[in-house]
């Protein structure tokens, strides 16, 4: 099956039809990609914002301790950043990507935080344990787990995922993630809070994203099931579900032509910048969400609704 990248011709005849001007839709980057996973962030153009300036901590996550994996760059770079402005201390685990992660660290120590980076691959238990062991080594403690570390691969039909991409997908996606949180949740107290990343394609079924999908579904039943188990011990387990938001995850795994129209299918007609994520982990994280638990927040620019 052959795909049209001809971005946003069904977008603007649907708003054209309603006589509806200013209807071009903000794209965040031209066409580019990048030929292996994960992505690096400093090879983007433009490049991803990470930071809203104008966001003011309140130290809703004072004296916190936070392990973000893949918080290197993309959406978990953004949720360490806001992590930091409230108050929270950040350990990140990522992959390879050393001058992502290493820019990080020096941008949140320039607020003021602390940050700790580990180097490894959470399809590893080990490595899952030992991140847990490092955290408690160097912060005695741990109260927010954000599982956000992903792959994913574009394949136009099924008969192009191999077995070697099928089995890579479900053990960065849903292994890493079962490792981690298993290896966590003996440390983890009343009031502490897991945050699982999903996705939007979960619940549109991208027809590109089989193997992706799969995993990002399997996310959200694992967040609504440990929820329920861990309710009565107030420990809150939801998910994130982004709609397109510009991370080295999209030119990693498009091909380039596909890229200027992500986004645009949002009643919105955009896609977002990181930064515009961070206040939902920030409010899962804390204690505004202190009476929700097993949900799936939305932040789609209204491409899913309901």
């Amino acid at each position: 099956m052959k795909y049209d990248y001809e971005f946003g011709n069904n977008f603007y005849n649907y708003y054209d039809n309603l006589g509806v001007e200013g209807t071009k839709y903000n794209i965040l980057a031209p066409e580019q990609e990048q030929d292996r996973q994960p992505g690096f962030e400093y090879l983007m153009d433009p490049l991803p914002i990470f930071d809203n300036k104008e966001y003011k901590g309140s130290g809703k996550l004072k004296d916190k301790v936070a392990i973000i994996t893949g918080g290197d760059s993309g959406l978990g770079r953004a949720c360490a950043v806001a992590f930091v402005k409230e108050g929270a201390k950040v350990v990140i685990p990522y992959y390879d990507e050393h001058i992502d992660a290493n820019y990080t660290k020096e941008y949140l120590e320039s607020l003021g935080g602390e940050c700790l980076l580990l180097s490894g691959d959470i399809t590893d238990k080990k490595f899952c344990q030992r991140i847990v062991e490092a955290t408690l080594e160097k912060f005695g403690k741990i109260n927010i787990l954000v599982n956000n570390a992903g792959v994913q691969y574009q394949a136009d039909s099924l008969d192009l995922i191999t077995d070697e991409q099928f089995d890579y997908t479900m053990k960065v996606n849903v292994y890493g993630m079962f490792y981690l949180t298993k290896a966590v949740l003996p440390h983890l107290h009343s009031g502490d809070s897991i945050i699982n990343l999903s996705s939007i394609t979960t619940f549109y079924g991208d027809p590109q994203l089989i193997d992706y999908v799969t995993t990002k579904g399997a996310i959200v039943g694992f967040t609504r099931a440990l929820a329920r188990n861990l309710a009565l011990k107030n420990i809150r387990v939801n998910a994130i579900a982004p709609g397109f938001f510009w991370t080295p995850l999209q030119p990693a795994c498009w091909v380039k032509e596909k890229i200027p129209s992500l986004g645009c299918n949002s009643a919105m007609a955009r896609g977002a910048n990181p930064y515009e994520l961070a206040p939902t982990f920030v409010f899962l994280a804390s204690s505004d969400s202190s009476y929700v638990t097993g949900q799936v927040i939305h932040n789609n620019g209204g491409e899913i609704m309901g």
